[in-house]
């Protein structure tokens, strides 16, 4: 049975898949500083050979919409790691649109990237995790899943699907492994210039990546399940 009490950071074994992304290598980044053993997964072939270096670690070429693939890079970061700690999973795409015009490849690809990928991880990371004593997966969702947004109506229902997911993954393992859902805003990491079509309505200002890292790391060493923006206080609040 995980201990739901938080993990030590130091010394854990973590696979931090979407590490070539602006989070995920922000968040490898601060995990290794802390003392973690991390492998980053992503699929970069030129950021994650940067990234192993600096890890000390093989890293994973990740296609995160095949699940073999998905296994078998799980496997391996098992493998090397002796086990497995904690999963990060920052992997996702955008897309906007109206929902009447959205083409339907566009739909798929974003279910298949912000959906299925992220399942696929935790359900190979899953007995591993199981055999941690502090065996967590951290997933990020994003804010539309509490605020689906016009302009985004498939992007929105992929992160409500996600995060409903989530939600009953947690009390299903809850005497396996923790799940914590991390919901963020809109971020400074360019994923909005980085859509899969159509152009972003207009946006809030940007939060801060490196507020979302920080609020991870902090969520670790509790025994929240989900970590929410709040808007009148401008921070990852954990629920």
């Amino acid at each position: 049975m995980a201990d739901r009490s938080g993990m030590q950071v130091d010394g854990a074994r973590v696979l931090v898949a979407g590490a070539t992304g602006v989070i995920g290598g922000k968040l490898v980044t601060a995990l290794v500083e802390r003392g973690a053993r991390v492998v980053p997964a992503g699929r970069d072939e030129e950021r994650l050979a940067a990234l192993g270096t600096q890890c000390g670690t093989t890293p994973q070429v990740l296609d995160a919409v095949d699940a073999d693939a998905v296994r078998r890079a799980v496997d391996a970061a098992v493998a090397e790691l002796g086990g497995l700690d904690l999963l990060v999973v920052t992997i996702g795409a955008a897309g906007f649109g109206k929902a009447v015009d959205l083409d339907a490849a566009v739909t798929e690809e974003l279910f298949a990237v912000n959906v299925q990928a992220p399942m696929a991880l935790v359900r190979a990371a899953a007995p591993a995790l199981t055999e941690s004593e502090h065996g967590t997966a951290v997933v990020l969702s994003a804010i539309l899943a509490d605020l689906p947004t016009v302009g985004m109506a498939d992007y929105s229902a992929a992160k409500s699907a996600l995060s409903t997911w989530l939600g009953v993954l947690r009390k299903e393992q809850r005497r396996a492994f923790r799940v914590v859902d991390v919901r963020p805003p809109h971020l400074d990491t360019g994923l909005d210039q980085r859509a899969l079509a159509g152009e972003p309505p207009r946006l809030p200002e940007p939060v801060a990546a490196d507020e979302v890292v920080t609020a991870i790391l902090d969520a670790l060493a509790g025994d929240t399940g989900e970590l929410v923006w709040e808007a009148k206080e401008k921070k990852l609040t954990p629920r």
